[in-house]
């Protein structure tokens, strides 16, 4: 039985990844969770899962029989084997280093831990002989792709994305597009956040950023498409020219429990399969830097490296919340992510606190952009 401990388990991912252990009967043990402020759901999952431990930055926990804890005395505790780091942000970032080097293997969802400081995280994971394996749809199936292969016969890594809900809109109506219309993703079911950074190809940017690091690949060997059906989720090229990809249905809870299971793979009848027969035409094409720059800013950023790709992440994050909150427009994400990345000063290879301090000022330039 393998004893994990789920932080964020009250977001999107970590709902799925409960899912995934339910379904999966006696394979797992969750011994922790860490919530953010959604304490009726967190009592709900204490009262079924009857974690030993709990961390919540609400700070008034539920009732319960558990020890209340830090994310990080949470993620380095000696009774969890693994850690799924399913946070969002930079709230990643401290706790998957408590656990690197406590030796835990990481199931990592959170995309801000490797673009912030995938530098750190990797050369504190070889340090602690740590696996990472990832949960984001796209890695999982590039991981998926590379098992059993020669990392010096990989050409190209492809990460697919679905090109969100505003692919085929007109551009002169872009900056017209509301919160509520860039939340209607037209395939996956995900946070606010992350659905966001979909509408813009931010996350895809991002996802660049991860696989550099994950995989270690030149972002040039690194190549982003439009897949609109979202079933090829992400392929491999081989120095022969041959290719491998992998399919599937578009539900996170298979790559989660692949990380999970990982190296098994569980038969779940809950699954749903692909119907070849009445599947259709999967359609692939290179994504329009005019009507994405958010990729193109996140690539430029991870090519940078450095404190680069932190502000890159904490200036979205704020850029996203003004959006939501009407402060800023759809178009207007990219503009405060382009004026705060051109007024950093870059610093490289940072240690973490250059990071911190680099993702502080981040956020106060970008809180206080102005059209």
């Amino acid at each position: 039985m393998v004893r994990i401990a789920i932080l964020g388990s009250t977001g999107s991912i970590g709902r799925q990844a409960l899912e995934v252990v339910r379904s999966l009967g006696n394979r797992f043990e969750v011994v922790g969770l860490a919530a953010g402020r959604n304490l009726s759901l967190l009592a709900d999952q204490i009262k079924e899962f009857k974690p030993r431990l709990v961390s919540s930055e609400a700070g008034q926990l539920p009732l319960g029989d558990y020890q209340s804890l830090s994310l990080e005395e949470l993620a380095s505790h000696p009774e969890v084997d693994l850690v799924v780091v399913a946070t969002s942000g930079k709230a990643g970032l401290t706790p998957t280093l408590a656990a690197i080097r406590a030796g835990k293997r990481i199931a990592l969802a959170n995309k801000e831990v490797l673009v912030m400081a995938g530098e750190i995280i990797v050369n504190e994971a070889r340090q602690h002989n740590v696996e990472i394996f990832p949960i984001d749809s796209e890695h999982s199936a590039l991981w998926q792709c590379l098992q059993g292969e020669e990392r010096g016969k990989v050409a190209r890594l492809i990460l697919t994305a679905s090109g969100g809900p505003f692919r085929n809109h007109p551009l002169e109506q872009l900056a017209r597009v509301t919160p509520e219309e860039a939340l209607q993703h037209p395939t996956w079911q995900m946070g606010e956040k992350v659905t966001i950074d979909s509408a813009t190809l931010m996350n895809k940017g991002m996802e660049v950023i991860e696989a550099r690091w994950l995989f270690d690949m030149p972002f040039e060997n690194i190549q982003v498409l439009i897949h609109p059906q979202s079933i090829v989720h992400s392929l491999v090229e081989f120095v022969d020219g041959s290719v491998k990809a992998q399919l599937s249905i578009p539900d996170m809870r298979l790559p989660i429990q692949y990380a999970l299971s990982y190296p098994e793979r569980l038969a779940i009848q809950q699954f749903s399969r692909i119907d070849w027969g009445k599947l259709g035409s999967l359609t692939f094409e290179r994504p329009d830097f005019n009507r994405f720059p958010c990729l193109k800013l996140a690539v430029e950023a991870g090519k940078k490296g450095g404190t680069y790709p932190a502000v890159l992440c904490a200036a979205d994050e704020v850029a996203v919340k003004l959006f939501l909150s009407h402060r800023i427009g759809f178009l207007d994400i990219s503009r405060v992510v382009e004026e705060t990345l051109e007024r950093h000063q870059g610093i490289s290879h940072p240690s973490l606190e250059e990071i911190l301090t680099a993702d502080r000022w981040a956020r106060e330039y970008a809180e206080n952009w102005r059209r």
